[in-house]
């Protein structure tokens, strides 16, 4: 049974996914650090929580963009193309959240956390095809994979729940994020 939700419980509702995501991403930052490249652990954002913003961010833009669209079939003979039109859609606009990232964070912090100067085919050490490729998988993931999962799972939990586990996140995301400031 869907449930009628106020703005604000929408507004809870997608920060958890935020989180969730930006934990997610976190995860997959240090899993790539750690075990693929081997260069040992280190917190991989600018903020002291096990999260990175910008990957809550993006499954959130690519959400509100692409979850329509990726629900709609486009068929060239019988074979429905749309997956495919949805990944280059999912590519550019993670990448297109990488760049203005990296700008924000140089902005703010006097430089950025990643440098892709090292990949064949980058620009400025700011966006590579190789991790824009990667984050067009992630975001095939999140759309046709995760979403549906924390939609169920989300609903599960019920308003109450929800509220408190929103009310603790949100302290907890507004303190990290003042004492990086100060």
């Amino acid at each position: 049974m869907a449930e009628n939700k106020t703005k604000f419980e929408h507004f809870q509702t997608g920060f958890l996914y935020f989180w969730v995501y930006a934990a997610l991403g976190w995860i997959y930052e240090v899993f790539l650090e750690v075990v693929v490249y081997r260069w040992g652990f280190s917190n991989r954002g600018f903020l002291f929580g096990p999260y990175l913003p910008v990957y809550g961010i993006g499954a959130l833009l690519i959400l509100a963009c692409l979850r329509g669209l990726s629900r709609k079939p486009l068929r060239v003979g019988r074979v429905n193309v749309m997956p495919v039109v949805v990944f280059v859609a999912v590519v550019v606009l993670t990448t297109v959240v990488e760049l203005i990232a990296s700008y924000l964070l140089e902005w703010t912090t006097g430089g950025w956390l990643w440098d892709y100067t090292r990949y064949t085919i980058q620009w400025q050490g700011r966006i590579c095809l190789s991790a824009s490729l990667r984050f067009g998988v992630g975001g095939m993931v999140i759309l046709y994979g995760l979403q549906p999962l924390l939609e169920k799972g989300m609903e599960r939990l019920g308003k109450k729940w929800r509220r408190i586990l929103f009310t603790v996140l949100f302290v907890l995301f507004a303190v990290d994020c003042i004492c990086r400031v100060l």
